[in-house]
């Protein structure tokens, strides 16, 4: 094994002087799927960031919108209600009353045309537009149509500009869609999660399997937008067999694009609640490496394309660009009660209080300022491969280049001794220069970009001070 480590990207330098990574190298022997690192629960790592003072975010707020925007964005906009609480969602806000729906788009309207104003309106246009929840799909068709064409006309998008409506099967026809589709929607994404009646009914999902089917297929029909669908692996009563079917099935409907995830157990959830009760057991978290590689394997049998270790495309019409982009660093203008976005440099997030969103303005929007950390670029940069599954470290070296001239290791030499252990794990395989994650490595990627992350922290030239 040492000669092979020898001819890996890096591994000249393995012996130099360099920082010990013991604590992020993954368990050697045995299934890597299974035992490269401890079973994994967790959402994604959370970026390194210090508080704003409260007294100095108004005046921060007003700065950081005084000029044009220079970096790549998105945009965001926040739809908090829901018909019913899903069983394993930690984003629940609000009760869907739809009488609540046009005051609430017209805030967010308002909140648009104000920003609109700004000279941060001016720079890149939006590569994409992400209308999230909660559920966007419960709005009333003409409430959802003037949203969108209010987001026409009041943000800067780019020509191919993505605009996707998240949102469930239930309460979303035809009928619905087509207006949506009119005023400018060009990709849906729909949870679905399993399409076994058996495993949804029991976690809140309304529509049976016919409906599902039949609904998405209307959609394909339409021949209007990009049609996706989230699955879960990893719930109660669920099989790998069951996860490789959800994948074929999406094949036969004709989607365009899938999400696969692993079930996050999040604190406060009923499912949560309900596992301790005793009432639901999921798969064991050292079993999920398994239901991934049924779906990754069903993926593959049906031809379809990795956009992203989570992702797969089914067709050219499916890009997936909002949610690669906001994991990868751009710049996200947030609307809507409880939107989270980022600005030069500064994360933040809107007031979830309905009350106070519908009367707030400028800075009074805002709950919370956010300071990135100095290497976000050089963290974004390696999240970039990472979330793609491959690892180039030339736009590593290049983003710490920018951050601080002439640095005094490379990227390559300080992250050497981890990469090459983690090709000796089985997780990641030399590919012209750069490290392609193998199959297990794309099931372990978040918890190995966290690694990766924590490494960047001891680099001499990234220390935080």
């Amino acid at each position: 094994m040492t000669q092979v480590l020898r001819n890996l990207p890096g591994a000249a330098i393995r012996d130099q002087a360099t920082p010990t990574f013991e604590a992020f190298f993954a368990a050697i022997g045995g299934d890597p799927l299974t035992s490269a690192f401890p079973p994994k629960r967790g959402a994604h790592p959370a970026a390194a960031m210090t508080a704003v003072p409260d007294a100095h975010v108004p005046d921060l707020w007003r700065q950081i919108h005084s000029r044009p925007r220079e970096a790549r964005a998105v945009g965001y906009v926040h739809i908090p209600f829901c018909e019913n609480h899903c069983l394993f969602c930690g984003f629940y806000q609000n009760a869907w009353r739809p009488t609540e729906g046009p005051a609430y788009v017209d805030a967010v309207i308002a909140q648009m045309a104000a920003f609109a104003e700004t000279p941060a309106r001016d720079g890149p246009p939006l590569q994409a537009v992400y209308l999230g929840g909660g559920t966007p799909t419960a709005l009333a068709a003409r409430d959802l149509a003037r949203l969108v064409e209010a987001i026409r006309r009041h943000l800067p998008l780019a020509p191919d500009c993505e605009i996707t409506l998240e949102g469930r099967v239930h309460s979303f026809g035809l009928d619905k869609a087509r207006a949506a589709f009119g005023a400018g929607v060009n990709r849906v994404s729909l949870g679905v999660q399993s399409f076994s009646e058996a495993i949804r009914r029991p976690l809140g999902r309304k529509a049976s399997r016919a409906e599902l089917i039949a609904t998405l297929e209307g959609l394909v029909a339409l021949d209007s937008a990009a049609i996706v669908v989230d699955l879960i692996y990893g719930l109660p009563r669920q099989t790998p067999a069951d996860v490789a079917a959800d994948v074929a099935m999406c094949a036969q409907i004709g989607l365009h694009g899938l999400d696969l995830y692993s079930l996050n157990l999040i604190p406060g959830t009923p499912l949560l609640t309900a596992m301790e009760k005793g009432k639901m057991t999921p798969a064991g978290p050292s079993d999920l490496g398994r239901f991934f590689a049924a779906g990754e394997e069903a993926a593959e049998a049906e031809g379809w394309t990795p956009i992203s270790t989570s992702h797969w495309q089914g067709g050219l019409r499916e890009r997936n660009v909002y949610n690669l982009a906001v994991k990868t660093g751009a710049e996200c203008l947030a609307f809507g009660a409880g939107g989270g976005g980022s600005l030069r440099g500064l994360s933040y997030r809107n007031t979830p209080v309905l009350t106070e969103f519908a009367t707030a303005h400028g800075a009074g929007l805002v709950r919370g300022l956010m300071r990135h950390a100095r290497s976000a670029p050089v963290v974004n940069a390696v999240k970039a491969g990472m979330e793609r599954g491959r690892l180039d470290l030339r736009p590593v070296e290049a983003a710490l280049r920018r951050l601080c001239g002439a640095p005094s290791r490379t990227i390559e030499a300080h992250l050497a001794p981890l990469l090459t252990q983690w090709a000796e794990a089985g997780l990641l395989q030399p590919e012209h220069g750069a490290w392609r994650l193998t199959r297990a490595g794309r099931f372990w990627q978040v918890p190995m970009t966290a690694r990766l992350t924590g490494c960047l922290g001891q680099h001499p030239d990234l220390k935080e001070t």
